[in-house]
């Protein structure tokens, strides 16, 4: 092969290296907005996975089950001893203002009245208070008549009961403010009115805590629950302030922002030892947290704050 030859194949593998060097370079620059795109699908599918656990499973994992038949089914949870309840995005139940029975021992009936009852008429639109899942819609004649049963994402479950009529079905994901139901007076009624009331995990809130109805308002942006000794009623204060406390506080001096609580549900074989160790936090400060000492039994499906 002369030279002239030998030259010519050089040209021609060197550029033929210059174009599969360009071309590796257009394929690198052409997956760059491809991988961008895979990305952000990505990124909406893990969304839409959040928001759809969100509808299908409300309140993450403080509750155990989802049930559909009985009201109050929660009598092996674990209730917490705190519990911060975010009141923001809320809607009024009812237009009304006027509360009929509060909460409270009926001496007529001897026993406890765990809901609000506020006068409507039959026929008053009835709205859920917060985003949620209707979880039970049912009718019983020797109480509530017809009612509803909705969990919320923020942890309560609200029920509104002597309905005159149902506008929703159970496992519907309802917002704030959506109408649920017609004001009635059926099942153990004695004048058409709205039973009111608020759960966590079954336990009773009084709504009068959570709700201005006078004013149609919540009672501050959030709600610490605190479990007391009465097995009937639990307690709780409203925290970041209402709306009237925040208007003198602006008059003297900033509220200070309050840490939110973080929960930890307890899996099988799990001890206060391994949990503080995969939480990152000492010992001390978990038991002391939930207000149990380092030799106290804990159970699975038990709620630990941090």
């Amino acid at each position: 092969m002369n030279f002239s030859a030998l030259r010519k194949l050089g040209l021609g593998v060197f550029f033929l290296g210059c174009t599969l060097s360009a071309t590796a370079q257009d394929m690198i620059s052409m997956q760059a907005p491809i991988d961008r795109k895979v990305r952000s699908v990505d990124s909406l599918a893990l969304n839409r996975l959040i928001q759809r656990e969100s509808v299908e499973k409300p309140s993450g994992d403080l509750y155990s089950s989802w049930n559909t038949t009985r009201t109050h089914c929660y009598s092996q949870d674990q209730i917490p001893e705190t519990y911060r309840i975010d009141l923001r995005n809320f809607a009024m139940p009812t237009d009304s203002r006027r509360i009929t029975s509060r909460v409270g021992y009926r001496s007529s009936f001897r026993r406890y009245h765990k809901g609000l009852d506020i006068k409507v008429y039959i026929g008053d639109t009835i709205r859920s208070a917060f985003d949620g899942r209707v979880r039970i819609v049912d009718y019983e004649g020797g109480g509530y008549g017809n009612y509803i049963v909705i969990r919320h994402n923020n942890g309560l479950e609200t029920i509104y009961a002597h309905l005159s009529k149902h506008l929703v079905s159970v496992n519907t994901y309802v917002k704030a403010g959506e109408p649920i139901g017609l004001g009635g007076n059926t099942g153990l009624s004695s004048g058409s009115h709205l039973h009111f009331e608020c759960r966590l995990l079954g336990a009773v809130i009084n709504p009068e805590l959570l709700f201005d109805f006078p004013n149609q308002d919540v009672t501050g942006d959030y709600f610490v629950f605190h479990k007391n000794g009465n097995p009937n009623m639990f307690t709780g204060v409203a925290s970041i302030a209402s709306k009237k406390k925040t208007e003198m506080a602006a008059q003297t001096e900033p509220m200070p922002e309050v840490a939110p609580s973080r929960y930890h549900k307890v899996a099988v074989g799990e001890n206060l030892t391994s949990i503080a160790r995969k939480l990152e936090i000492s010992l001390d400060a978990l038991c002391k947290a939930n207000h149990i000492s380092v030799t106290s039994h804990i159970r699975p499906g038990q709620i630990l704050r941090y």
